[in-house]
């Protein structure tokens, strides 16, 4: 027989907010018995695949030791634009 885990126990193997399991609990898969609602193993390992993400991968980086802003030059003074 498979695990039920309660709102709290899920929401905490998920590392979600519970708050959040029941606000979306409508597209989430879940078992219902009257008002009791539940989730197996199963339904946590389909959320967590509903709603993982990898990052993207970080532009690769410049030469070591130039500095991101080191191209960047300053604005010329307002004041010497004006007088």
């Amino acid at each position: 027989m498979t695990r039920r885990h309660t709102y709290p126990e899920a929401a905490a193997e998920l590392r979600v907010e519970e708050s959040w399991l029941r606000r979306h609990i409508k597209k989430l898969p879940h078992s219902k018995k009257g008002r009791v609602v539940t989730f197996s193993d199963e339904d946590l390992t389909c959320i967590d695949a509903m709603f993982h993400h990898e990052p993207e991968q970080a532009p690769p980086l410049r030469a070591v030791g130039a500095h991101p802003l080191a191209d960047l030059k300053p604005l010329p003074s307002r004041r010497a634009a004006s007088a």
